[in-house]
């Protein structure tokens, strides 16, 4: 389109209608006929899209100069995407890889932290493919545990983050052990060698903007909809997910993925058992709804990590998810679902361990665990 069409279409209200129109359009992915069509379901279904358009609209049009690159958070407490780590800060910028850029931080005592380049996004061909990766465990740090990281496509001396010339994003993760002690690395980003300050927004960046949000919900939607549906293949089981699939996803190669479905009857329960746990830098367990967003962690109990799951004598780790509380130290509830998602991840596993599976009766839990 011209840039005079541009400015027609936004001087018209077109542009804006073409918006919504898309928007309503993603409505679809909730009326999926696989797609549980209960009332808690459906309704958490719409509010997701109102959460990625919010999610879409910080990452293209708050957030998109990559002239002038801020972090901002790309999943968090009311905004989810493809089984979101409750343990995790996830922080996003947008970048150009053309250009060069800086991250300025001090490293914090955040269990795990790490850093990738992207290219791609799920507004276009459902992927984000790594383009370069750092573990901060190989950042060099001064005395007070600040360092500089620099952006770009050639080798740089020091801390140093590859980029392609397609990249457009940075993805930092950041794993709590218990959020109530750690401290969070304090980061900021620069492009090096740019402008002064960014120009008014025009016609043509507005409604590139609105299209490329639109695009984002709708298949963002779309990307985990169809994830969703395939783990009913093997429903309350957890088998060991397609790896490529979830690095292709913007997956963090340092983690070992199950990703599964589950449904469970008012008076039974899924009993999760780990036989033992490999040396790992992290590991936990979460519970999803349908539309992959982990459960409200604000104010339910609906994931595990090394530090807040309780041992089996064995050295093993047993965890059970059900609707009522069984009397268990590990348990994990539904926060009134009847089905949804669930996901294990190993973080620097050397050989991760497979979890099995059962769904038990509910009272015949209680009396084995009173045994």
């Amino acid at each position: 389109m011209t840039a005079a069409k541009t400015r027609e279409a936004l001087m018209s209200g077109r542009a804006w209608e073409e918006f919504c129109d898309a928007l309503k359009r993603a409505g679809q992915q909730i009326l999926r006929s696989e797609a549980p069509d209960d009332e808690l379901t459906r309704a958490e279904g719409y509010r997701y899209l109102t959460r990625l358009l919010r999610i879409g609209l910080e990452m293209h049009l708050e957030y998109a100069d990559p002239e002038f690159p801020g972090f901002f958070a790309s999943s968090h407490e009311t905004a989810k995407i493809g089984a979101d780590n409750p343990d995790n800060l996830y922080l996003m910028a947008r970048l150009d890889g053309r250009h060069d850029y800086r991250i300025h931080g001090l490293r914090g005592s955040v269990a795990y932290l790490s850093f990738g380049t992207q290219k791609g996004g799920y507004e276009s061909d459902g992927r984000m493919v790594q383009t370069g990766f750092l573990d901060a465990r190989d950042l060099k740090l001064d005395g007070d545990g600040r360092f500089e990281l620099v952006l770009s496509q050639r080798p740089q001396p020091g801390n140093w983050l590859r980029m392609e010339p397609d990249t457009n994003a940075v993805l930092v993760r950041q794993t709590f052990l218990d959020r109530r002690t750690e401290r969070p690395a304090q980061l900021a980003i620069e492009r090096l060698g740019g402008a002064a300050h960014p120009a008014p927004l025009s016609a043509e960046r507005l409604s590139a903007a609105l299209a490329r949000t639109a695009g984002f919900v709708e298949g963002t939607a779309r990307v985990f909809a169809d994830w969703a549906q395939s783990y009913l293949a093997h429903l309350n089981a957890l088998p060991p997910a397609d790896q490529a699939l979830c690095q292709r996803a913007g997956g963090d190669p340092n983690i070992f993925y199950y990703h599964s479905a589950w449904r469970l009857a008012p008076h039974e329960a899924l009993v999760v058992h780990l036989a033992r746990i490999p040396d790992c830098r992290f590991w936990n367990f979460q519970v999803n709804n349908w539309w992959m967003e982990s459960l409200d962690y604000r104010h339910h109990r609906i994931h595990l990590n090394q530090h807040s799951a309780r041992r089996d004598p064995d050295g093993g780790v047993t965890m059970v998810l059900a609707h009522q509380d069984p009397g268990h130290p590990n348990w994990l509830t539904t926060a009134g679902h009847g089905c949804g998602t669930m996901c294990l991840r190993w973080v620097g596993a050397a050989a991760p361990v497979h979890p099995s599976t059962r769904v038990v009766p509910l009272a015949d839990l209680k009396r084995e665990f009173a045994a």
